[in-house]
C-alpha cells in the first residue's frame, strides 16, 4: 500500500503538468502516513514539462489587462504559480520525515487543493484560446524550496508564512484589475483561491509555531531570523491584514508588518 509519502512523490517527479494536477486532485489522506520511511527525493525534483519556457524573473514584462493578451498572460502567470504550489506542497509532504501523521495529511489536503485551482486557471485559459506553456515564466518560485530542502522549520517559516502570505496581499490588486477588464470569471477564481489559501497559510503557521514550542523558540525572532539566513524575499505592503488574521498570524506579527 502507499503511503502519503510516497503518493506525494509521485506528483512532485510527475512532468506532464496535467497528469500531475490529476494526480495531486486524486491523492487521498486514507493511507499510512509513511513517516519513517525512506523515501529519497531525487535531486532532479520537480518533474517540469517542457513548456512553458522559464526565464529570469527580470525578462518578464508586465502586460496590461485591458488586452486579450495581456488578461491571457496574467492567468497563466496564476496558473504557473499554482503549479508549483501543488510542488511546494508535495515537497514538504514527502521531504521532511520523522512528523506527526496530522503533518502529512494535511500537506496532501493543501496538494489537492493547489491542483483544483490550476485546473480552474487552466479551463479559464482555455476559454481564452490559450493553453498552460503558451506564454514564458519565471524560475524563481522553486529556488526557496532547494535553499530550505534542509530545514523543515524554514521551510515552513518562508514558504507558507512568507511567500504564500504575499499572495493573501497581493490577491485583492489582481482581483480588481481582472474586475476592471470585465473579467467576471477570472475574479471569481481568485476570489476562490484567495479563500482557500488563507487555509493553507493557516496550516503553515500551526506547524512553525508548533515547532517552534517543541524547541523553546520565539516564533517572531526565529521569522525573522530565518528571513535574513535564507535571504528571504522582504515582504512589502499593502498588507491584507484581514486574510493574515483569519490565516492565524498573530497580533504582534500583523503590527510588525509596519516595521518591514
Amino acid at each position: 500500500m502507499l503511503s502519503l509519502r510516497q503518493q506525494a512523490l509521485g506528483v512532485l517527479v510527475e512532468c506532464n503538468a496535467a497528469t500531475k494536477a490529476g494526480l495531486a486532485s486524486m491523492a487521498t489522506v486514507d493511507l499510512p502516513s509513511g513517516a519513517d520511511g525512506e523515501w529519497p527525493v531525487p535531486a532532479d525534483a520537480p518533474g517540469r514539462p517542457d513548456r512553458p519556457v522559464l526565464v529570469a524573473h527580470t525578462e518578464l514584462k508586465p502586460r496590461s489587462v485591458a488586452t486579450p493578451e495581456g488578461r491571457a498572460a496574467l492567468i497563466h502567470a496564476l496558473a504557473h504559480i499554482e503549479l508549483n504550489a501543488i510542488d511546494l506542497a508535495a515537497d514538504a509532504a514527502c521531504r521532511f520525515a520523522g512528523m506527526p501523521d496530522a503533518f502529512y495529511r494535511d500537506w496532501t489536503f493543501v496538494m489537492r487543493e493547489e491542483a483544483l485551482h490550476f485546473a480552474m486557471l487552466c479551463d479559464h485559459l482555455a476559454t481564452m484560446g490559450h493553453a498552460y506553456g503558451d506564454f514564458p515564466a519565471h524560475r524563481a518560485l522553486w529556488d526557496m524550496a532547494e535553499r530550505t530542502r534542509d530545514d523543515l522549520l524554514a521551510r515552513i517559516a518562508i514558504v507558507p508564512r512568507t511567500m504564500e502570505a504575499r499572495g493573501l496581499d497581493a490577491s485583492p490588486a489582481v482581483r480588481a484589475k481582472l474586475a476592471s477588464a470585465g473579467d467576471r470569471a477570472g475574479a471569481a477564481i481568485v476570489d476562490r483561491i484567495l479563500a482557500d489559501e488563507i487555509g493553507h497559510v493557516r496550516i503553515g503557521n500551526h506547524w512553525f509555531n508548533t515547532l517552534c514550542a517543541e524547541r523553546g523558540l520565539d516564533p517572531l525572532e526565529t521569522a525573522a531570523r530565518l528571513a535574513q539566513q535564507y535571504d528571504a524575499p522582504r515582504v512589502r505592503g499593502p498588507f491584507n491584514r484581514d486574510a493574515r488574521r483569519a490565516a492565524g498570524f498573530s497580533d504582534a506579527e500583523i503590527a510588525a508588518l509596519d516595521g518591514t
